[in-house]
Formats: C-alpha cells, sequence, structure tokens
C-alpha cells in the first residue's frame, strides 16, 4: 500500500471546524478518477488543512523555509511521487503528483514549490538518465523529505536562453572543474546536491552542454546571497558558485553533450509541476472569494448576490477547470508514454495564468480586505506572479505552443 494512503486516515482527527468545512468543498470532476486518485487528493488536502494552511502566512512573512513539514511531507509520500518504490519512492504516476502538487499548494504555495522541485527537476533527471549507483547515491536518500535537492540551469545572462550556458566544465583527467554562476535556484539553500548544467565543448553549442549531479559540501561550491522575494517567501532562492569545482567524471548525468536534452526533457515534466501549483493558488483564491462573498452584507444581503460579483466567480471557475483539465491531460500523456511537450506547455500557460487572474479577482471581492495581510488574498496574488515566470516564462509556453501547432498543420 503507498504511504499516502496508509497515513489517510491519521490527519481527519486533527482538523478544527472550519478547516473541515473546507474539506467539504470537493472538486466534482475528481469524482471521475480511480479510487487511488481520490484517496490521494483526500490525504493531501487534509494535510495541506492541517499543517500548510495555519502556517503560510508566518512562513510567508518570516521567509521560513517549513522544515517540518517537508518532512511530513516525506513520510506521506509526497517528496517522490513518481519514483518507484524500490529507490524509496511511493511510486505513483504525474497525474497523482499533479493532484498532490494541487493540494499542497492550496494550502502552502512555498511548500508546493519545494516538492516539485525535488520531483520534478532534482529527482526526474535523475531518475530519467542516471546509473545504478548514481540512483541509489542521490534519489533513495531525497525521498523522505529529509534531504531535498534543486535544479541549476539558469544563469545571471542567461534565463530563457537555456542553451547559452557559460558555466563551463574543463576535462582534467577522472574529473572536470566546473567554473561559473547559477541564479534563481530554488532550493538553494536548503539542497544537499544539485543538478548543474555547464559548456564541455563551446565549439557544439547546445550540444555541448553536459549535466553533472555536484553534492553541496563539494570543494568550490558555495552558495551566494538568499533572495528577497515578492513571493513564494518560504523556499530559498539564491545563487550557486562554482569556483575551479572538481567533480568527478562518475558524476555526469547520462553522456558528456545530453545536457540540454536532459533539461529540456526535466522542463518539460517540471511545468506539469508547476501547473499544479499554479492551479492550488487559483482553487485557494476561489475557495476564499467565494467564502467572503456569502458572509460580507452590501445593500441588506450577501454580496454573492450580485451579478458582478458572481460574474466573477463564474470567471474564476470556467478559468481553473480549464487549466485543470488541461493539467490532468498533459500529465495523462507522460504516463502513457505519448508526446506531450505541447501539452506541458498549454497546460504550464493556463494554470499560471488562471493564478494570476484568480488571485487578482479573489482581491477584487475582498476589496480592502484583500489588500491587507490579515487575510490571504494578497499573498495568493504574490505567490501566483512567479508562476508564469519560472520553469518557462509565458512567452516561452506560447513559442513552444505554436511550434507545436505550426509542425502539427504543416504536416
Amino acid at each position: 500500500m503507498f504511504k499516502v494512503l496508509r497515513c489517510s486516515a491519521k490527519l481527519g482527527s486533527k482538523l478544527s471546524w472550519p478547516v473541515q468545512h473546507l474539506c467539504s468543498r470537493n472538486i466534482a470532476c475528481l469524482a471521475a478518477l480511480p479510487e487511488t486518485h481520490q484517496m490521494l487528493q483526500k490525504t493531501c488536502r487534509d494535510f495541506a488543512n492541517a499543517e500548510l494552511v495555519p502556517n503560510a502566512a508566518k512562513f510567508d512573512r518570516e521567509h521560513l523555509y517549513p522544515g517540518e513539514q517537508i518532512k511530513k511531507m516525506g513520510e506521506l509520500g509526497l517528496m517522490a511521487v513518481s519514483v518507484p518504490e524500490e529507490l524509496g519512492g511511493t511510486g505513483l504516476d504525474y497525474l497523482a503528483y499533479a493532484i498532490a502538487m494541487e493540494e499542497i499548494s492550496r494550502g502552502c504555495a512555498s511548500a508546493g514549490v519545494i516538492m516539485s522541485v525535488n520531483n520534478s527537476l532534482y529527482l526526474g533527471p535523475i531518475l530519467g538518465f542516471g546509473n545504478d549507483k548514481q540512483k541509489s547515491e542521490y534519489i533513495t536518500p531525497y525521498t523522505t523529505g529529509d534531504m531535498v535537492g534543486c535544479f541549476a540551469l539558469s544563469e545571471p545572462g542567461n534565463g530563457s536562453d537555456a542553451g547559452a550556458a557559460s558555466t563551463n566544465a574543463v576535462e582534467k583527467g577522472d574529473h572536470y572543474v566546473l567554473n561559473g554562476t547559477k541564479m534563481w535556484i530554488t532550493n538553494g539553500y536548503e539542497a544537499k546536491a544539485a543538478v548543474v548544467f555547464a559548456t564541455t565543448d563551446k565549439s557544439l553549442k547546445h550540444k555541448g552542454i553536459s549535466a553533472f549531479i555536484v553534492p553541496k559540501d563539494t570543494q568550490g561550491f558555495s552558495l551566494g546571497k538568499k533572495e528577497d522575494k515578492l513571493g513564494i517567501r518560504g523556499s530559498s532562492t539564491c545563487q550557486l558558485i562554482f569556483e575551479d569545482c572538481i567533480i568527478p567524471k562518475e558524476n555526469i548525468l547520462g553522456k558528456p553533450g545530453y545536457g540540454f536534452k536532459i533539461a529540456m526533457k526535466t522542463l518539460d515534466s517540471g511545468r506539469i509541476g508547476i501547473a499544479g501549483q499554479a492551479l492550488g493558488i487559483a482553487q485557494a483564491s476561489l475557495e476564499l472569494a467565494v467564502d467572503y462573498s456569502q458572509k460580507r452584507m452590501a445593500f441588506g444581503k450577501p454580496i454573492s448576490k450580485l451579478q458582478a460579483i458572481q460574474e466573477k466567480i463564474a470567471d474564476m471557475a470556467v478559468k481553473l477547470e480549464s487549466a485543470r483539465l488541461l493539467t490532468w491531460r498533459a500529465a495523462w500523456l507522460k504516463d502513457n508514454d505519448k508526446p506531450y511537450t505541447k501539452e506541458a506547455a498549454m497546460a504550464k500557460l493556463a494554470a499560471s495564468e488562471a493564478a494570476t487572474w484568480c488571485s487578482h479577482q479573489c482581491i477584487q471581492v475582498l476589496g480592502g480586505m484583500g489588500y491587507v495581510s490579515d487575510m490571504p488574498a494578497e499573498r495568493y496574488y504574490r505567490d501566483a506572479r512567479i508562476t508564469e515566470i519560472y520553469e518557462g516564462t509565458s512567452e516561452i509556453q506560447r513559442l513552444v505552443t505554436a511550434g507545436a501547432v505550426l509542425k502539427e498543420y504543416a504536416a
């Protein structure tokens, strides 16, 4: 039996009445899913309501890493959802991962991105391209929540242009010497190891990029300052600095020159996770807007009776449900070994823009109360903005989608 399902019965008794009330707001389309996925969704929602919702504002306000909650998520199997059980993971599919990501992020978007990076960006490429020794050493210890990893692709001079890596790795006998700086690295401060991309043959351009597994205690590996961010403040973001960092050849992931391929495949999968994060923010925004509108009185009746408010809630629901189905479709395609690059881009684009739009409308429904930190609406809005930027901006998602569509119709 999966770890997440074994733990589901333990959580309900911890919930106070207001949170139990929130749990009754089931997502209707979940009823069409297999029982395992429905149980997973309930387990994650119960956990989020008990452990994340009451603490998310503090994590945000004090820039606190939710270490205790991440360890509990590891105990539930959420830090390695699609990793096989023999490697310490939960052994579920990507549809389950998308569902879990939404529920965790509904409770706390910072916990969501920490979970996403460990699952998709760190464990994903090692699972897909690592050898048995690498999997044993760099996957199994990272499935429990006690340790997390990170993914180092972006640099100060390149973000969307992933093929322009200036960080370089020079081959010297039985090792590589790594030099350069990586930027915007989520989990950077807490990670015990990183998947790092560096140019090993500049003449080959993007085909000369290789991927390496670099433990944090490697000599020459240091951290830059922790960024002060608009949102997702419970997760760390920083620079990774490599100065004559010696990497054994056995730490190369895949083969030399496979780095760009590994990065692109990893980002395809990661976009499903970030779509799930964005859905969670959008869902939280909708729930708050509905709850507030039914309690706030104006002109002698709840504002939920006003047509202007009803239109906002209807549009929020449509954008959310549409993005959710796109996300589930991308996950289903991946789980069934079908091409999903276009669909992952579409899901990430739709979900991230839905998160921004829904959190904006939530503030409008709450009015002045939406602008103060006593209510979570302003945090949802700040957290939502990054979902349109990391793991490929909305502009990049449109380029990927348009390129695929034009190719399909040309054929």
